[in-house]
This record gives C-alpha cells, structure tokens and sequence, in this order.
C-alpha cells in the first residue's frame, strides 16, 4: 500500500537563522532557538509517511513544533525546506498540472503557488482546531460555516449545499432545526463538532485535528472521540492527529511520533510507544501521564 502524502526533511524557522542553527538547538541541546543567532527552529528534519485510512499521533510537550507541524502542511505557514508530495488519486484527476506524466507521485507542493496550494487544500484537506475561533466564523449560522468550505471546494446549487450541510451537521450530531443558529449560541462540544462538519464538507482524503478535546469535559471529549473514529472508518479518512494527551492518541492512532524542540525522537505503532517507549523523553512523558 502507498503512502497518501510523503513528507521529507519539513523545517520551519523563524528569523534570518545562521549556519550553526541546526547543530546548536534540538533535544541534546534542550532549546530550539539558536543561541548564536537567537531564531526558533520550530521544526526541524521531519520526515514520514501517511496512510489511507491510517491514523497518525503527534505528541509532544508545548513547543515541540507539533501544531507548527499542522500549519505547514495545511499551507498556513510556508516552509523552509524539505518535500511533501501526494499520491495520484482520483481526487486529483481534474488538477493534472500537479503531476509529471507517469509519476505516481505529485511535485513538491511547497514549491506551488499561493492559488495551487489553496486548490490542493480545497480539494484534499480539511482541518479541525483545538480552539473554535479559528476554524469557524463565530457570527455566521453553523450551515453557513459549512456552506462557506462547500463554496471554496466548487459548489454552487444552493439547495445542495443547503442539503449537504444539513446532512454532515446531523452526521456530527448536531441537531438540524440549529443550523441557521450562529455557533458562538453553542456549547465547546457542539463547536468543536460544527467545525468537523465543515472540514468534512469536501470529502478529504486527510484531516489534520490539532487538540480538538483540549478544554472540553471528560463526558464531552468521550462523545467527539467516538464521533471521529466512526467517521474515520465511514469516510475512510487519513488522520494527522495533534494532543498532548497519550489517551487521545491511544484511542485514535495506529502510530505515533514523538516530537521535542522540534524534532522527532521517536516513531513507532502506538502500543508499542506506550508500552515500551526508548527515547528518555518519551518514558518521561509516558510516565508523567500514568
């Protein structure tokens, strides 16, 4: 089986950075920012591949470049270095200019433009974030919310995209007779799951969730838990899956990575992260949430 998306060497840095960044920061030097130049390497060298209907953790205490991660593959922010190419699929039938001819995979897409990389998101991606506010317009109805990423993705019957939201906000659980409710009129859960609707809305291939239980209560995270690993399973979904919280990823993720100062430092199938870690860091972080 082929990777759906294969990433190589990603970094991201901020600041002019010098020619010792690399060597001066990092697990062994415990920071990740340069002490001769003072830039952050936010990520650094991160290398792995993503699997159809596979679920992928990515853990890490704050500031290990986990959710800078997130942002650079979803085209928020713009690399700088490394690959990330994606498998021909019938999804990208109708975008041929991604491919050379008789390559399995697509060019570099951090080398597209600004339009390109907005029709790869548009058609692939969807994206579910641990704070409502960034993901949802707060003041438009929660099927307008919907109705907004159908629109980008190439809708135009407004009765379908009418239709089609009603149907992924009753999927998530949202009651239809609130759909023309605005989302801030909504509790954390009920947020969190308008914005999976949304980031369902153009049937990706791969959904990034970055924290999306981090603030709600117990009995809420159970109940959104539940709600992605069946629609994983329905939407056979490839899932990049951002938490500090070993459960989370325990639950969701076949494998993990493990991340500090932005670098990985470990990678493996989950269960045996959990159970038999070897990076020191990882048996600290293990531990500190038994």
């Amino acid at each position: 089986m082929q990777p759906v998306i294969k990433v190589r060497g990603l970094a991201k840095r901020f600041g002019a950075g010098c020619d010792r960044c690399a060597s001066s920061t990092g697990p062994e030097a415990e920071t990740n920012q340069c002490p001769h130049c003072g830039a952050v390497l936010a990520c650094n060298d991160v290398s792995f591949d993503l699997f159809p209907n596979e679920a992928l953790g990515i853990v890490g205490e704050s500031g290990s470049g986990k959710s800078t991660l997130v942002r650079l593959l979803h085209f928020e922010w713009d690399a700088c270095a490394g690959t990330v190419e994606l498998a021909r699929t019938p999804q990208l039938a109708h975008l041929p200019e991604f491919f050379t001819e008789g390559e399995a995979y697509s060019r570099n897409l951090l080398g597209l433009s600004q339009f390109q990389k907005r029709q790869v998101r548009n058609a692939l991606m969807g994206i579910v974030y641990q704070n409502p506010y960034l993901g949802l317009r707060m003041q438009v109805s929660a099927g307008g919310n919907v109705a907004e990423r159908l629109l980008g993705a190439g809708w135009r019957n407004i009765a379908a995209i009418r239709s089609r939201a009603a149907e992924l906000l009753a999927r998530t659980e949202i009651p239809v007779a609130r759909m023309d409710e605005p989302p801030r009129n909504f509790s954390g859960g009920m947020q969190q799951r308008v914005q999976i609707a949304k980031a369902l809305s153009n049937k990706p291939l791969i959904l990034f969730l970055d924290e999306v239980t981090t603030g709600l209560d117990l009995s809420v995270q159970a109940r959104v838990l539940d709600l992605i690993r069946s629609l994983r399973e329905e939407f056979q979904l490839s899932l990049l899956v951002v938490s500090h919280d070993l459960g989370v990823i325990n639950l969701l993720c076949h494998r993990t990575m493990v991340m500090k100062y932005g670098r990985v430092v470990e990678a493996g199938l989950t269960d045996q992260i959990l159970q038999d870690p070897q990076h020191r860091y990882t048996q600290l972080l293990v531990a500190s949430q038994l």
